[in-house]
């Protein structure tokens, strides 16, 4: 029965709460700006509105078109389920899950680019090429970052790292350095400032939202909803590491998320989005900072 009541606590934070922190988002950054903003819980209405309405098809589009954006949310929720949300061991884990964790994430991105290729526009073709560039320059700092919390805790399971880091006393740099990465690479893989602007329109500068011009209706409902959900899975792994013992806790993951999104919202009000070369340089820094954590902690336990 408790095993149900966590599944069930873990299924409602997962599914309820992404939608959240885009409103958290929007909120900081109309304070910031000295507007009142719209609602919080604004993004529920737009998904709601979206759901009410008709879909679109280009003629030239084929299945891959409308299939994208179901596996893309498919994806979040299957990345989010080998998470410890509501209990310390996630309804998915097994040991390796981190890396099928990160290849749930590559594998959304990759069929959004896929549906975008398929509308045979050059825009939106244009778009998808870019958003490979920016996933190929991410996944290095990613992966670098898991590994250094594999060699930091001897585990190969998110759950059980997440559950180690928590009985683990002391500070320890090559994790802060694996967040500051790891922090980079939440910006990366949600569109967000200085990588890439959701709320633009500028077609020069346009990555995310260039892929989905053509989508409507439900369909780009679920796109919104996939988006929230991504960037709530990956706000929760740097809050595993920011706040040891939070993940597994439900009142520390809603605290420690909207901290996150907060923090996000602090950030689109105080930077510009770099030009594309410097997010190029923006994401291998974020790889060799990655590099520099797993560097370190190598040493410390061998210095050990």
């Amino acid at each position: 029965m408790i095993q149900l009541l966590r599944a069930a606590l873990h299924a409602l934070l997962l599914l309820g709460l992404p939608p959240l922190l885009c409103g958290v988002i929007v909120r900081v950054k109309a304070f910031v700006a000295g507007r009142s903003g719209p609602p919080l819980l604004q993004p529920y209405w737009d998904l709601l509105r979206l759901l009410r309405k008709g879909a679109v098809y280009s003629r030239t589009t084929t299945w891959v078109f409308w299939v994208a954006p179901i596996v893309a949310l498919a994806s979040s929720v299957a990345a989010g389920s080998v998470l410890p949300l509501a209990a310390p061991r996630a309804p998915l884990a097994f040991d390796g899950d981190l890396v099928l964790f990160a290849y749930f994430l590559g594998l959304g991105r990759f069929l959004m680019m896929c549906g975008a290729l398929d509308t045979g526009s050059s825009f939106e073709g244009m778009g998808a090429s870019r958003e490979a560039a920016v996933s190929a320059l991410a996944e290095p700092a990613l992966f670098l970052a898991l590994v250094t919390l594999v060699v930091a805790t001897h585990q190969l399971s998110l759950s059980a790292i997440f559950a180690h880091l928590a009985t683990t006393s002391g500070a320890n740099p090559a994790l802060w350095l694996a967040a500051a990465a790891l922090a980079a690479v939440v910006l990366a893989e949600n569109a967000r400032i200085p990588v890439d602007d959701p709320a633009t329109h500028l077609e020069l500068t346009m990555i995310h939202e260039v892929m989905v011009l053509d989508h409507s209706g439900p369909d780009l409902a679920l796109i919104e909803y996939g988006s929230a959900l991504k960037l709530f899975v990956t706000s929760a792994v740097l809050v595993g590491i920011i706040a040891p013992g939070a993940l597994g806790h439900p009142a520390y993951v809603v605290l420690g998320v909207l901290g996150v999104a907060a923090a996000i919202g602090a950030v689109e009000s105080t930077m510009a989005r770099l030009r594309l070369p410097r997010v190029k340089q923006f994401l291998i820094g974020a790889s060799a900072l990655s590099g520099v954590a797993l560097a370190a902690e190598l040493f410390m336990q061998g210095a050990g």
